[in-house]
Order: C-alpha cells, then sequence, then structure tokens
C-alpha cells in the first residue's frame, strides 16, 4: 500500500495508505480527507475532485483523457500544468509518497 501524502490549501498535511489499483480520490475519501467533494462520484464529471499533483511524480501518472481535460477547464481554483482530476488517477506502487496539494476552492 502506497502512502501517500495531502496537503491542504493551508498547508497541513495527511499521509494515508492507499491500495493499489483504487482510484485517488476513493482513497482520500474513504481516509477521511477534506476537500474532496466529488460530487459526481468519480465519473469525470464535476470537477470537484481537483488536486494538484507534485512535478516529480507526472509522469508516473496517465495521459489526461479528453474528459477529465474538460472538466479541469471548469475548476473552482485556478487549473495548473499540475492539475488532475483525483478520480482519473489510479494508485498504483510508483506512488509511494506521491505528494497531492489539495485546491482552496472545489465548488
Amino acid at each position: 500500500m502506497p502512502n501517500v501524502i495531502f496537503i491542504d490549501a493551508n498547508g497541513k498535511s495527511k499521509t494515508i495508505d492507499c491500495t493499489v489499483g483504487t482510484s485517488l480520490m476513493k482513497s482520500a475519501q474513504l481516509h477521511g480527507i477534506s476537500g474532496i467533494y466529488a460530487e459526481c462520484g468519480g465519473q469525470k464529471m464535476c470537477a470537484t475532485c481537483h488536486v494538484y499533483v507534485a512535478e516529480e511524480f507526472l509522469d508516473t501518472l496517465p495521459e489526461i483523457s479528453v474528459d477529465e481535460d474538460e472538466m479541469l477547464e471548469a475548476t473552482a481554483s485556478d487549473r495548473l500544468p499540475n492539475s488532475r482530476l483525483s478520480c482519473a488517477i489510479i494508485v498504483r506502487p510508483e506512488h509511494e509518497n506521491l505528494v497531492v496539494h489539495l485546491p482552496r476552492l472545489q465548488r
């Protein structure tokens, strides 16, 4: 189980164990990470699971799909080059110590 570090907009961090094969969004919800709303349930239809992935991990992620790209244009907080939807990130062993920053706003 890779450890993933979530850092909220105020700089407070929480490290959780994530099951390989589970979405980052689902793992965050199961561990009570505040700021991941996932109103659409992980269907890439709402952008309320927007996160900023630490740059050193970007190459471990799949390419952004057309659906994810469209939703990232509708985020409440600024879209940055490292913006992703956490529902589109499936946890893999290489995500050990993945750092994910949460935006100030999701809705």
